[in-house]
């Protein structure tokens, strides 16, 4: 078995609305920093996993995005692997 870190980056999709990266665009403008628009907000998960390769870990980690960490009808996400040694 080898250990991997995967890091998830999860995001809402570009065609819905992120309130919450709204009003820090908002906010940006209000500290003087105008030239920063278009802010989205999301979440980066971290987690470690035990595999017989990088493809079993791999699927592992894409299922649990699939099944818990992303709610894929707002969200998308994208992962690394890394072998940890």
């Amino acid at each position: 078995m080898t250990k991997f870190i995967a890091d998830i980056d999860v995001m809402p999709m570009k065609a819905l609305l992120d309130p919450q990266g709204k009003a820090v665009t908002g906010s940006m403008k209000n500290l003087n920093l105008s030239e920063i628009e278009n802010v989205r907000i999301g979440k980066h998960i971290t987690l470690e996993i035990s595999a017989a390769d990088e493809a079993a870990a791999n699927a592992k980690v894409d299922e649990a995005c699939k099944k818990l960490l992303c709610n894929q009808i707002m969200e998308f996400y994208e992962f690394k692997l890394t072998a940890v040694k």
